[in-house]
């Protein structure tokens, strides 16, 4: 990262991709695509109708990484334009990441001994069945809520604390399947299989930048809208 200051709209977004290439995930899932040329960031986002406060609070707070630094207050986004992005990034891990990994998983188990690739298979399947049941009760039961919040309607049974109750952690179980292929895999060192683990390690922390964003921007915003 080569910018020092907090990204504006009047930054290229090409500076913000090429000086922060995670952020090309954050781009996709306000629905912005790749061929802007030479636009900055507020042009970018009004042409494809995002928000701009919003994409600069999940990019700036993505960037810093500092958690405890976001001030409600002090921080103009739209919580419909948060819902938006955290509604694609379950698309894009979901029904992209996850059966992509796991095809490349399959391929690179074929020399594997069965019994160990049965295992390594469970443990993968296991996990992805983890985020899917995160992630749907998410899409089912939070963001309806928000919604019915944000049109001036509250649920009397139902609060943002209870999902943060839910908001289990879900890295265990990536965790063993990494130590499974680091420490017990008996393989000659594939590029393929490498490349699986580089991609498990790349899957465990975009998952993890999206919890952060539930944590510290989403789930805030939700209790600031209850009190109201």
């Amino acid at each position: 990262m080569y910018k020092k200051s907090k990204y504006t709209d009047t930054d290229k977004m090409s500076d913000l991709i090429c000086d922060n290439y995670p952020m090309v995930l954050v781009m996709s899932r306000f629905g912005i695509a790749l061929g802007f040329g030479e636009k900055n960031i507020g042009e970018v986002c009004s042409q494809n109708n995002v928000d701009t406060d919003t994409f600069l609070t999940v990019v700036n707070f993505l960037i810093e990484e500092k958690a405890a630094s976001i001030d409600l207050k002090q921080t103009r986004f739209s919580l419909e334009g948060i819902i938006t992005y955290l509604h694609n990034a379950h698309d894009y891990f979901l029904n992209f990441r996850l059966p992509h990994l796991r095809r490349k998983l399959s391929e690179a188990l074929e020399e594997c001994p069965q019994d160990v690739a049965f295992v390594i298979r469970k443990f993968f399947d296991e996990y992805a069945d983890e985020v899917h049941k995160h992630m749907m009760y998410e899409e089912k039961t939070v963001f309806p809520y928000v919604k019915s919040l944000l049109e001036g309607k509250k649920d009397p049974k139902y609060n943002i604390t209870i999902f943060r109750k839910r908001h289990d952690q879900i890295e265990m179980k990536i965790v063993e399947l990494k130590n499974i292929l680091i420490k017990y895999y008996p393989g000659n060192g594939s590029h393929l299989l490498n490349s699986v683990l580089f991609d498990i390690f790349e899957t465990e922390k975009d998952l993890a930048t999206h919890s952060l964003v539930e944590d510290y921007i989403f789930v805030p915003a939700i209790l600031e809208l209850e009190k109201q």
